[in-house]
């Protein structure tokens, strides 16, 4: 999935010569908590957060200084046709709320934590009614083979997932559409080796 279909377009920008006080004000009108910095000619030039203007504190500390001053300078970007999983990975090395979305250097979207949870929640298909297999894939017959024996069942597969930790046996997490007969498909699971260890409804 690609960013430019859950990020948020046309972001709230703010005059890099503007001042803190407007920055603020524009914050907390419209919810949130970046603001992208751009130039005359709507290029990206800087960003600045909530955390950036907790040191100015008091109201009279804001009313002088610019915003080209406090932001920050080279913000992590990303392009919009990278993949949420690209900003994800962002996201979470960098410790970040949000991240301005560029076309070359013109800022066209932001796209935020609560986004790419959104992404993930319909990629992984848990909101929908669905029933969930905690699967122990027996290495003779492998994922190959219970995905066969799923349709076989007309299970529609949603979504497979694969626990990271490191184990010997590791659990693969199968989201099929919800199923009317899911006792025969794990019956056919378990004689072909495969451990069902959980079945969420």
């Amino acid at each position: 999935m690609k960013i430019k279909s859950w990020m948020h377009p046309s972001p709230v920008t703010i005059s890099r010569e503007a001042l803190l006080q407007e920055a603020r004000k524009l914050m907390k009108e419209n919810g949130f908590r970046h603001l992208p910095v751009v130039d005359e000619d709507d290029n990206m030039v800087g960003f600045i957060t909530e955390s950036d203007l907790r040191e100015f504190s008091f109201p009279a500390m804001i009313d002088d200084i610019p915003v080209h001053q406090v932001m920050v300078i080279n913000p992590i970007t990303i392009n919009q046709n990278a993949s949420v999983e690209s900003a994800a990975k962002l996201i979470h090395d960098y410790k970040i709320g949000g991240l301005p979305v560029l076309d070359k250097k013109k800022l066209v979207g932001i796209i935020t934590l609560s986004d790419l949870l959104s992404a993930f929640i319909e990629l992984l298909g848990i909101l929908k009614s669905s029933t969930r297999l905690d699967i122990i894939v027996s290495k003779k017959g492998g994922v190959d083979d219970v995905t066969r024996i799923i349709k076989k069942f007309n299970g529609e597969i949603v979504s497979i997932a694969l626990e990271s930790q490191t184990s010997r046996r590791k659990v693969h997490y199968f989201r099929l559409d919800k199923c009317d007969d899911i006792d025969s498909t794990v019956k056919a699971l378990e004689k072909a080796g495969h451990k069902v260890i959980s079945v969420m409804e």
